[in-house]
């Protein structure tokens, strides 16, 4: 009849086969987000694993340690921390060199100990002369292979950490990473070389000059009177010597993976025996 609505007959076959196409194009499109999402994480991952650069390393052991730290559990590389000690320590004795003298250095040591400056006065002037010498031609020696010296005393105490966090505290820490982290932490001490270099090469005493203590960043410098064993506990307690203190910790805790307060206790035991035996010596060798 005119008018009328049009009825269809259900087919089962074709609301399957419409059903199919409508799951087929959601598939679709769970599968592109699905793909989407896991190139996202796949590329985050990849970033994650790149980590800082070695520049990024250096900048962060002064704004932000613990990115520094954290980032040798990936990569324990030092490399450059080392070179750029190398450069600065190099840059002090060209200075010391030129601007002070290796003899001049060698006689201040004597002076500062009563008992090889009473053995040198006890020689005839030849014999003053060639002693002296001698002295000069090891500091100046000793000085421009400093490097060398760096790395020992770093693999000494690499091997300290590494001894006393894994068989004292339980770590699973490297010996490479311990290594890592006493370079990076030890970057502060830059900054003594730069003051060193500009001291002497703008207006400061030449003649006063004390090697093993050359720019006034700690009590023992503003004491030069003061017995040798005080003077040798005083040079401890340096600005920068504690802050490379604060970032061994800050280091060690993180790839020992221990709290700070233990990283602290082994960090600052050490410490000690490094300051009592620097006294022993001082006071021995006076």
């Amino acid at each position: 009849m005119l008018g009328s609505p049009v009825v269809r007959d259900y087919n089962p076959r074709e609301a399957f086969q419409s059903n199919a196409v409508s799951r087929g194009e959601d598939n679709k499109t769970l599968s592109h987000k699905e793909t989407t999402m896991t190139d996202s994480v796949v590329a985050a991952g990849r970033e994650d694993a790149a980590g800082l650069s070695e520049v990024e390393r250096v900048v962060d052991v002064f704004v932000a340690p613990s990115k520094t730290f954290t980032d040798i559990l990936r990569s324990s590389k030092w490399w450059l921390p080392f070179v750029l000690m190398v450069m600065v320590t190099l840059g002090v004795t060209v200075v010391v060199d030129k601007q002070v003298g290796f003899a001049r250095v060698a006689e201040n040591q004597i002076h500062q100990s009563p008992k090889q400056e009473e053995a040198l006065n006890n020689l005839t002037p030849e014999q003053r002369a060639q002693r002296l010498e001698g002295m000069s031609k090891g500091y100046r020696y000793t000085s421009y292979a400093s490097f060398v010296f760096i790395l020992m005393f770093v693999a000494i105490g690499a091997l300290l950490y590494w001894a006393s966090f894994n068989f004292g505290l339980g770590a699973r820490t490297t010996y490479g990473q311990m290594f890592a982290v006493w370079m990076y932490a030890s970057l502060p001490r830059l900054l003594t070389g730069l003051l060193t270099i500009v001291t002497l090469m703008f207006g400061g005493n030449a003649d006063a000059y004390d090697m093993k203590n050359p720019v006034g960043t700690n009590p023992a410098y503003f004491m030069p009177d003061a017995s040798a064993g005080i003077k040798a506990a005083l040079s401890f307690f340096d600005v920068i010597g504690i802050w490379v203190l604060v970032l061994l910790i800050i280091g060690t805790a993180i790839v020992a993976k221990v709290p700070k307060g233990k990283a602290a206790m082994v960090v600052v035991g050490w410490w000690v025996v490094g300051l009592l035996i620097s006294v022993g010596i001082a006071v021995a060798t006076s």
